[in-house]
């Protein structure tokens, strides 16, 4: 049994690797939802802060998580969103990940950022230096704002994995889409005023629910093809 301890306190959280591997293992892309089984609000809100609690490039958490329900914008949405097989309304709950736009370090995004870590003024400034080498230098991603909003669309793909991943342990299905038109899906969540299309940006949808019939078994390289060891 592995332990693991939360935030030095003396209660204990036990958790088996056997039972992480069985939920990777559980956890397929769900094509086909039991309309009539719906996931509880309360399962909702736990995957729901699965993603608010991932980590991100230098903690810049550059995201939102729009849990679309509304059954008018969804179907606005089907006919540009061929990555989504069955019936809108089979899934439980759609949930649209943005990506921040302009996520610059010299950017109010990222003082503000900086502001709720209690940082020295002194602090603050080289920080921001850090992170102009960090941007400009290292991964450069000032070179155009599409590699900038990439560099965001990034670390949502780390909560998106949270996400789908805690679901499956506790018994809830998922899939990752990105098999839409991007622009014309942009246009329209923009225009139904889910979010600025000037601060943001659709990197990726995820649908949950309950699979409605037994999942093929997934294929994955055998280990020696994708992990080397090097000593």
């Amino acid at each position: 049994m592995h332990l693991i301890k939360l935030n030095n306190r003396e209660d204990i959280m036990t958790i088996s690797k056997q039972d992480v591997l069985e939920a990777f293992k559980f956890r397929s892309a769900c094509r086909y939802y039991d309309p009539a089984k719906k996931i509880s609000k309360a399962d909702m809100d736990y995957i729901l802060e699965l993603a608010r609690l991932s980590p991100s490039s230098v903690g810049s958490e550059p995201w939102k998580f729009v849990v679309l329900q509304n059954p008018v914008i969804r179907e606005k949405i089907k006919p540009v969103t061929w990555g989504i097989k069955h019936p809108m309304d089979e899934m439980s709950h759609l949930v649209v990940i943005l990506a921040k736009k302009n996520a610059r370090y010299d950017s109010d995004f990222f003082r503000t950022s900086l502001e709720k870590r209690g940082l020295t003024p002194e602090q603050m400034e080289a920080t921001l230096a850090r992170y102009k080498s960090f941007q400009t230098d290292d991964i450069k991603v000032l070179e155009s704002d599409r590699a900038l909003f990439d560099w965001c669309s990034k670390q949502t793909y780390i909560a998106l994995a949270n996400m789908m991943t805690g679901a499956a342990m506790i018994g809830i299905d998922s899939c990752p889409i990105e098999g839409f038109n991007y622009a014309e899906v942009n246009r329209i969540l923009a225009e139904e005023g889910l979010f600025d299309a000037d601060e943001y940006g659709v990197s990726c949808m995820v649908t949950f629910g309950y699979r409605a019939r037994e999942i093929t078994k997934k294929y994955r390289k055998p280990a020696e093809d994708v992990i080397e060891w090097i000593e």
